[in-house]
């Protein structure tokens, strides 16, 4: 059974047609760091990911699974 993708980063960047190196540059982060927060393998700090959320223009909630 595979684990459980907690965010949604990947998709709401592939909606907003914003890559994972654009993200990386505007957070100062390795492209790398980025790489494994979309497949869900790490998750960011929550205050990163309200800054994720403020960068792409969409809510808090819109990066998370239900």
């Amino acid at each position: 059974m595979s684990k459980k993708a907690i965010n949604r980063l990947k998709v709401v960047l592939a909606e907003k047609n914003m890559s994972s190196k654009w993200l990386a540059e505007q957070l100062g982060k390795n492209e790398a760091t980025i790489s494994r927060w979309c497949t869900n393998e790490v998750q960011p700090p929550i205050k990163t990911f309200v800054k994720v959320a403020e960068l792409l223009d969409v809510k808090l909630t819109n990066l998370f699974n239900d």
